[in-house]
C-alpha cells in the first residue's frame, strides 16, 4: 500500500500503517485518514493523533487504551476521554485507527 504526499511516494504495510516512522506529517496523516474512512481531520480528531505521538516519544510505545483514556480525562475533561468519544472520531478506536493516522508503529497483536 502507499500514499502519495506532496509528490513523494510513501510506502505503508498491506494494513496502511507506515513504515518508516521518520515519514509522518500531517499531510500524511490526512491520507491515512481517508483509507480509514475518516473524510474530514477535524480539531478534535487532532487532538486525539497529538496525544497519541506525545505519548509514544515520551515512553517509546503505544498507549494502551486505558491509560490513553486517562490521559484524555486530565486534559480535556471526561466528555473527551470515553472509548465511546474516541470511537465516533475513529471507527476502528485508538489501537487500530488513531494510531495508525499518528503514524506510530502497529502494536504488537493489532491486525
Amino acid at each position: 500500500m502507499q500514499a502519495e504526499v506532496d509528490g513523494k511516494i510513501i510506502e505503508l504495510s498491506e494494513a496502511g500503517w507506515l513504515n518508516n516512522l521518520d515519514e509522518w506529517s500531517e499531510a500524511l496523516a490526512v491520507e491515512i485518514a481517508k483509507n480509514e474512512k475518516i473524510p474530514e481531520m477535524t480539531d478534535e480528531h487532532w487532538a486525539i493523533v497529538n496525544e497519541a505521538r506525545e505519548y509514544f516519544e515520551e515512553n517509546g510505545t503505544v498507549a494502551e487504551p486505558r491509560v490513553f483514556s486517562k490521559i484524555m480525562k486530565q486534559k480535556y475533561g471526561k466528555d473527551r476521554s470515553s472509548q465511546k468519544y474516541i470511537y465516533s472520531l475513529f471507527p476502528t478506536g485508538l489501537i487500530k485507527c488513531a494510531n495508525k493516522v499518528a503514524g506510530l508503529p502497529r502494536p504488537k497483536g493489532c491486525s
